[in-house]
């Protein structure tokens, strides 16, 4: 053995055909094996490390990415809370339904019990009156008490309460809540009435919402208001689903009204 090149086990000495990149025979077109694996693949017979393997599932995910012209195409984007409110005032109002000439002649009736009667239209109420309230004070000054008027306050007063984390008081007629009361009184078209809560049901302080279906002379919710201030609550305003704003009652309220529905529109459902 005098110097000449010696080919050991499967690899050939220098310059045989098989080492000749330059033509057909590229490495690429070889045959693969398992002792010879092609350049472009890993070698099956030596286990892939912790790194390749993260590498490798990370471009499998990559590739299996929408990308981003794609998911342009069909990601739609969520309306705004004032383009939502809008939405659900429509749902809410195309709900209503109207009695001519009830409880007496020449009066229009604004039905709110067919809202309730749908949990979709029932879900939307709760939602406009959150989105009513968190527009106008902000989770900052956000009310600690709803205070629902008897009787249809109680429909939605406490749902709203939960929803925005504060707690719920009723006003009730005169002698028809138990324990210690705060009472004022009201005029009515035929007389006065009481209106009556619990001593505690507000602390000292704590920011307070007045909530009631209809706002029309504004009689009631003007005693809600004085018996807040009566209990050392802080009056936030008045919430209402509807105001009859021919009756001008808000000028009879000293704290800001509002409401998700405003006027009668003879357009919607009409009771036979």
């Amino acid at each position: 053995m005098s110097g000449q090149p010696v080919s050991i086990g499967l690899h050939p000495p220098h310059g045989h055909p098989e080492n000749d990149i330059s033509g057909s025979t590229q490495a690429s077109d070889k045959p693969s094996t398992s002792s010879h694996p092609p350049s472009v693949k890993p070698d099956p017979t030596i286990e892939p490390t912790t790194a390749d393997a993260v590498s490798h599932s990370t471009t499998q995910t990559h590739n299996q990415l929408p990308n981003a012209s794609t998911q342009g195409a069909i990601a739609t984007a969520h309306p705004s809370p004032s383009a939502k409110l809008t939405s659900l005032k429509v749902t809410l109002r195309s709900a209503l339904r109207q009695f001519p000439d009830f409880p007496s002649p020449g009066i229009l009736f604004e039905d709110i019990f067919p809202i309730f009667a749908d949990p979709h239209t029932h879900e939307a109420l709760l939602s406009g009156l959150e989105l009513q309230v968190l527009s106008t004070f902000g989770e900052a000054r956000k009310p600690d008490v709803i205070l629902g008027l008897e009787a249809r306050g109680f429909l939605f007063g406490p749902g709203l309460a939960l929803r925005l984390g504060a707690a719920f008081a009723p006003v009730r007629k005169k002698g028809k809540l138990p324990g210690e009361t705060v009472t004022t009184g009201f005029k009515k078209e035929y007389g006065e009435d009481f209106f009556q809560i619990q001593k505690d049901a507000m602390k000292e302080g704590q920011k307070v919402l007045v909530v009631d279906d209809i706002i029309a002379t504004g009689g009631s919710a003007a005693a809600a208001g004085s018996l807040v201030k009566q209990s050392g609550g802080s009056l936030l305003g008045y919430l209402f689903i509807l105001e009859l704003d021919f009756l001008k009652g808000r000028e009879k309220l000293d704290a800001p009204v509002h409401t998700l529905l405003s006027g009668q529109e003879k357009s919607h459902a009409s009771a036979p």
